[in-house]
């Protein structure tokens, strides 16, 4: 029977070729609206219908018996999460497992959390899928996974952070002062996998050098990266340009954010997710 790789939507990746690969939605609530960040989903309109939407927006994570539903009927199973430090889906996707273990004595399910979202969580699922496609045991696909998370770094280059303060995520003072003074956040996660500001850089341009320059003090030096937009394509294509001058032979893909993202990133956001050597 195939390995089966299974994320939550916050992966920006709702569909793998040549491998058995399932996915489970994250969605995001406010005033009489639901996205469920599935395809189809008019994400532009999300985003612009929010900005002017005055009052409290939650998000909700696949619960248990989602998880469960996209397990069943695999003896081995990777699954892969967006931070748990942002979400309870790895909560509930561990108790997925506990639950299908019991039921299912001789299966595998080992749980990613990737202490991110988007970009990161699709460089693990591609070295998943490597390893699937390299026709590799289970536990052998398992241990260079992750080996190779530790290599894995993520920053964002956010306009606002309206969305992440009415969440508890950012200080609402700092998101406030960010606005009213056109000021773009770089950040990354910190080792609880929560947002962490690095940097404030006035002018987008800025920031792209800034994150070119953090990602060469933290050890980047080529490999695969991936920069996710919501609604930034421009600012994406000009980083891609920075980013092939600063690392030759890098190999840059750019996508755009899915629902959960774009939440979190807001109009204009950049996530990016990148390779690092040894333990920078």
């Amino acid at each position: 029977m195939a390995i089966r790789i299974v994320s939550d939507s916050s992966s920006d990746l709702l569909e793998l070729p040549d491998v058995d690969y399932r996915t489970v939605p994250l969605k995001v609530m406010f005033g009489s609206h639901e996205y469920v960040d599935e395809p189809g989903t008019d994400v532009e309109h999300m985003v612009l219908t929010l900005q002017e939407h005055q009052g409290p927006s939650t998000t909700s994570c696949p619960n248990t018996q989602e998880w469960l539903d996209a397990f069943e009927g695999s003896d081995e199973v990777f699954a892969v999460t967006i931070s748990s430090g942002l979400s309870a889906s790895y909560e509930a996707a561990a108790m997925a497992r506990d639950m299908y273990l019991r039921s299912n004595p001789g299966a595998k399910v080992h749980i990613f959390d990737s202490h991110a979202t988007g970009p990161v969580e699709r460089l693990i699922i591609e070295k998943l899928r490597a390893g699937v496609l390299a026709g590799k045991p289970y536990d052998e696909i398992e241990a260079e996974t992750v080996k190779y998370q530790e290599s894995i770094r993520i920053l964002y280059s956010l306009e606002s952070l309206n969305n992440l303060a009415r969440n508890g995520r950012v200080n609402p003072h700092i998101a406030r002062i960010a606005g009213a003074l056109n000021i773009r956040v770089i950040g990354h996660a910190s080792d609880e996998g929560k947002v962490e500001l690095l940097h404030r850089c006035r002018g987008e341009q800025r920031a792209l050098k800034a994150i070119v320059a953090e990602m060469q003090e933290r050890g980047c030096a080529g490999g695969t990266v991936y920069i996710d937009h919501c609604l930034n394509s421009r600012a994406a294509l000009a980083l891609k340009a920075l980013m092939e001058e600063a690392f030759p032979g890098i190999d840059v893909r750019i996508e755009p954010c899915g629902v959960l993202c774009s939440y979190y990133a807001d109009k204009g956001g950049l996530i990016i997710g990148y390779e690092v050597q040894g333990q920078a």
